[in-house]
């Protein structure tokens, strides 16, 4: 199983950027999806997750900023950030929690390689 993550990149203040993460390989089940972020000398934080089911919730920094949302069919989540600020300057980490076919019972946290967000001021 791999978590391919792209888009991330270059944008002023008050820009968007959005990014991508699909998961491929051989998935019984995506359970939660998610965005972490981890700027220098701080500690990842979680940005955005959404269940199967769609239910999302932020954190409190980006609320109303930035949108998360998943296509179920093609293994891949989403993450549209707007109004961007320098503090959202980070390396973001897209996280599953899914089951492998050949284990399907029980459910592991994946993750992709990090994609540079970096917003000038």
């Amino acid at each position: 199983v791999q978590l391919q993550a792209s888009g991330g990149g270059l944008a002023q203040t008050g820009g968007s950027l959005r990014l991508s993460c699909a998961a491929s390989g051989r998935i019984f089940r995506i359970d939660n999806m998610g965005w972490y972020r981890q700027a220098p000398g701080k500690q990842r934080e979680l940005v955005a997750a959404i269940a199967s089911g769609g239910k999302a919730n932020y954190t409190d920094a980006v609320k109303g900023r930035f949108t998360i949302s998943r296509d179920n069919a093609k293994n891949t989540v989403y993450l549209q950030m707007n109004s961007l600020k320098p503090e959202d300057t980070a390396v973001y980490h897209c996280n599953a929690g899914l089951r492998q076919l050949s284990t399907w019972y029980q459910a592991y946290d994946y993750w992709g390689h990090g994609t540079q967000v970096t917003v000038s001021s």
